[in-house]
């Protein structure tokens, strides 16, 4: 079978439904810890699989355990939180959800049921930003705000601050405030790269600090090649994927599906293909999953799990490729 064929991928779409719990909620592997993004990422696999109803009760769970601030605990077990933190991108992450579902089926109904929960989840991530525009990556129960701020977190937020715009704008809601928070953020991932990684080590090391601002449009297209190019040698192991790290002999299947969407954003579809194609050498053969990653001088996969956000990354990029449904130019254009 194809990948260019949906059915492809029919495999990982009936595993995240396994996953699922009863109640909507998708853990990383069956009786595994979630976190609220990936949790989405995985409902968005199932919205390209054709799951309508099973992607709605993944979202519907989020409105049932929304705190009265409007954010999700950063990690649950069993639909109970098993932390006090909570992250801003983890948070912001449902207006990228909910718009991506609104594209494929066009129910308004579902996007004004979904709406009250949007608009808290937005109110609490503004609340965390600075004066200088960053958003400040998580607060903790004993501290308010952790003050500091993530380029791959923030990057996200900037996204999904974008969804959340168009999200308002179809229901006809004003968003000026949003507009203008999500131009700060913009204004400070460009120029004051020193509000970010202020009170740690740098995460340059990380691939997601390099694509991340291109895959959620922060930076032109341009730039974006230009940045591309500068770190291809250092992330990029032809014929096996994208590292995680830079200075780690491991390859991952979920970050090297993100940069083949970022690739894809940028018109560097020859480069994005390429990538995707080399990447089903790590569907194991014996259920049609994919692993989390590959250490190759070891020739081994680490860790042992196939997660259900891996099978949703998956999905998307094949989408951003392919084009099995109508949301699958969200990562690739700029919405407003």
């Amino acid at each position: 079978m194809n990948p260019s064929d949906i059915n492809f991928y029919n495999k990982s779409i009936s595993y995240i439904l396994d996953v699922q719990r009863q109640d909507g909620s998708i853990p990383w592997e069956i009786n595994k810890k979630l976190d609220p993004w990936d949790h989405i990422e995985a409902a968005m696999g199932l919205s390209i699989g054709g799951k309508r109803e099973e992607a709605e009760r993944a979202y519907l769970w989020l409105a049932k355990v929304q705190e009265s601030d409007g954010s999700w605990f950063a990690e649950y077990k069993k639909s109970s939180p098993v932390t006090k933190r909570k992250e801003t991108n983890f948070v912001a992450y449902i207006s990228t959800g909910a718009l991506h579902h609104y594209l494929i089926y066009k129910d308004q109904n579902f996007l004004e049921k979904i709406f009250p929960v949007v608009t808290k989840s937005v109110d609490f991530v503004l609340s965390m930003q600075t004066d200088q525009g960053d958003i400040c990556w998580a607060s903790e129960e004993g501290k308010k705000v952790l003050d500091d701020s993530l380029i791959t977190g923030s990057s996200s937020i900037y996204k999904s601050l974008e969804c959340a715009i168009q999200i308002y704008n179809i229901l006809n809601e004003e968003n000026d405030h949003i507009k203008k928070a999500k131009d700060l953020l913009k204004d400070s991932l460009i120029n004051q790269p020193e509000r970010y990684d202020r009170t740690w080590e740098t995460k340059a090391r990380y691939s997601m600090d390099w694509y991340y601002p291109i895959l959620c449009g922060v930076l032109d297209k341009d730039t974006s090649i230009k940045r591309v190019d500068k770190k291809w040698d250092v992330f990029i192991v032809e014929g096996m994927g994208c590292k995680c790290v830079s200075e780690e002999p491991w390859v991952t299947i979920a970050e090297s599906c993100e940069l083949v969407m970022a690739l894809m954003r940028i018109g560097l579809e020859d480069k994005a293909k390429s990538l995707f194609n080399c990447l089903h050498q790590w569907r194991d053969v014996t259920d049609g999953l994919y692993w989390t990653g590959y250490v190759y001088p070891d020739k081994k996969y680490w860790p042992i799990e196939k997660p259900t956000w891996t099978a949703g990354a998956v999905l998307l990029a094949a989408d951003s490729i392919y084009k099995f449904t109508e949301a699958s130019e969200l990562f690739l254009t700029e919405l407003i």
